[in-house]
């Protein structure tokens, strides 16, 4: 079994009703770890050594977190900083998350139609995540497509709990090994995955 480490970084989560949905109860999904970074390190002052054993227990890491001005909030860009260091993460003869899967899960405000070069955005999603994506091959890791929900403020309760399942199942998916690394590096999200699995 692959255990999945959900780094799960949210300056406002009280007033989150998308992510509360998705995160409820994935802390008992069995093999996944939710390791919540506003609420671990509420001062920001991270213990890298305790980051650096947790990541080094889960084969597969999420970078789980709201889609704040086009990237991620500062306590998970800290994060990024400060424990994917040079000699150990990456360079010299050190790669200590080398082949470990990983994947960004974000909510956002946008709709998808509107990640696009002639809409709103201008950009795709995946050319807004070029960095974690950049960060992840500095690191020889396996990153996937992301995991995102949409128009956060136009979802009904249902589609809100549809989402919540699916990401549900994908993280069950990954945990089990039923999944193929070419097949999902196919997709534009892991979203598009999913329904073609059943």
């Amino acid at each position: 079994m692959n255990r999945v480490l959900i780094l799960f970084a949210h300056p406002r989560y009280e007033k989150s009703r998308v992510n509360r949905a998705l995160i409820e109860g994935i802390d008992k999904t069995k093999g996944v770890t939710l390791h919540d970074l506003y609420e671990e390190y509420p001062d920001f002052n991270i213990h890298i050594a305790h980051e650096k054993e947790i990541l080094g227990n889960h084969s597969v890491i999420v970078w789980h977190f709201p889609f704040y001005t086009y990237s991620a909030p500062a306590l998970l860009k800290q994060w990024m900083d400060i424990v994917l260091e040079y000699g150990w993460a990456h360079g010299g003869k050190s790669y200590a998350l080398k082949d470990k899967i990983i994947f960004v899960t974000l909510t956002a405000g946008g709709t998808r139609e509107s990640y696009a070069s002639n809409q709103h955005s201008q950009f795709t999603l995946r050319e807004f995540l070029r960095p974690f994506e950049q960060a992840a091959s500095l690191c020889k890791m396996i990153y996937l497509p992301p995991f995102a929900v949409h128009g956060t403020h136009w979802l009904t309760d249902q589609q809100l709990d549809a989402y919540s399942n699916l990401y549900n199942r994908l993280l069950t998916r990954f945990t089990t090994g039923d999944f193929d690394i070419t097949l999902l590096r196919s997709y534009a999200y892991l979203n598009d995955w999913l329904p073609d699995k059943g």
